[in-house]
């Protein structure tokens, strides 16, 4: 697939963003425990404007030894010993997710996921440990880069609540639903797609300076923050 302006590799520099939200025992992510992971794809129409796609979610087992704090399950409402709750281990819901964010990436003609998160070193992090933990040796996120709604939505509307960021973009909110990881997910996608498409003109007037720019040198590059592909960690 093409990395024109009209795609989503062309509209964010080869990376694919995909949203996703955790829901956890705490608030460290070394020690306290995965409970629910959810992530949103996104799609491009005719017109250029994005739209939330396909979403993929897991309730997580808590990893051996985990801490759960119960101030954070009683925000979030979750038993994990629930005996109705079907879940699975870290590295199941890991790799589930990843397959279809790889799909994703070979679909919209992307070289690398970065992960979309409202406060999203909070997910970044959570999902890091996780991959650490399970053993797996390839993760298709840019493993610091990232794109959190919680500071675009407090540039667009002066809200950095996504319950009130969602209202401010004339997104419908549920408060029952509210802390689902799911539902978290997709709302924040829908709140992310608002404001890039809102943005638009800003985007299309930089296109345009560009144009007219000097070409960027291989000197100006770094590496670091390039949305190269994922490749195995070195031995």
């Amino acid at each position: 697939m093409s990395r024109g302006p009209g795609t989503i590799g062309g509209r964010f520099r080869g990376f694919l963003p995909v949203v996703v939200d955790v829901e956890t025992g705490g608030f460290i992510a070394a020690t306290d425990a995965l409970l629910e992971i959810a992530a949103v794809m996104l799609e491009m129409d005719a017109d250029g404007r994005l739209r939330r796609g396909r979403t993929t979610r897991f309730h997580v087992v808590p990893f051996e030894g985990a801490r759960l704090d119960p101030a954070s399950l009683a925000v979030n409402g979750i038993d994990p010993w629930h005996p109705l709750r079907i879940a699975v281990k870290e590295h199941d819901a890991l790799s589930g997710i990843f397959t279809e964010i790889r799909r994703g990436v070979r679909e919209q003609g992307c070289t690398r996921a970065i992960l979309v998160g409202h406060n999203a070193s909070f997910d970044l992090g959570f999902l890091n440990a996780a991959v650490a933990r399970a053993g797996i040796k390839r993760n298709p996120f840019h493993p610091f880069s990232s794109f959190d709604t919680a500071t675009l939505a407090g540039v667009a509307y002066g809200q950095t609540v996504l319950s009130r960021a969602a209202v401010a973009a004339g997104i419908g909110w549920d408060s029952a639903e509210a802390h689902s990881a799911s539902y978290d997910a997709e709302r924040t996608a829908d709140l992310f797609c608002a404001i890039c498409n809102e943005f638009r003109p800003l985007y299309e007037a930089g296109l345009a300076r560009l144009a007219t720019a000097p070409a960027a040198s291989e000197d100006d590059a770094n590496p670091m923050v390039e949305p190269s592909p994922e490749q195995d960690p070195p031995a």
